[in-house]
């Protein structure tokens, strides 16, 4: 027998017509504000936000603008923000963008990079130079 407990569901609208400013920005977004030329060019970023927001982003927009306050409160200080650019730096731990791929390659792809073999990158680039080729 297993406990059964419900999930509170996310309503994105709940959100759009809780915060007045947060209800603003979207609005202008539907209307063209931002594209006066095109205005029903970012519809469909409205709606997804407001219908269908998958990844919670109206829920998080308080808690990001709070953060964004902070972080513009502490920009002023110059000295705060080099404390803080150091610490971030120095407790970022190692990162490769080259690790990261060969990492990805062999967790989730099931492939050594080293068996995948690729032209060189400027081959077939030479007919392109601008320059007459003096051989």
């Amino acid at each position: 027998n297993h406990a059964s407990f419900s999930i509170p569901r996310y309503h994105p609208q709940d959100y759009y017509e809780g915060n007045k400013d947060l209800k603003q920005v979207l609005d202008q977004i539907k209307g063209g504000f931002f594209s006066p030329e095109e205005p029903g060019l970012f519809t469909d970023i409205y709606n997804s936000l407001v219908y269908n927001d998958r990844f919670c982003l109206l829920k998080d927009y308080e808690d990001y603008i709070r953060c964004q306050d902070r972080v513009s409160e502490v920009f002023k200080n110059p000295l705060e923000w080099a404390k803080m650019c150091v610490l971030n730096i120095a407790s970022s731990g190692k990162f490769s963008s080259d690790r990261t791929i060969s990492e990805y390659a062999r967790d989730i792809w099931g492939v050594e990079p080293n068996d995948i073999k690729l032209p060189p990158p400027h081959e077939g680039l030479d007919s392109l130079d601008s320059k007459p080729q003096q051989k």
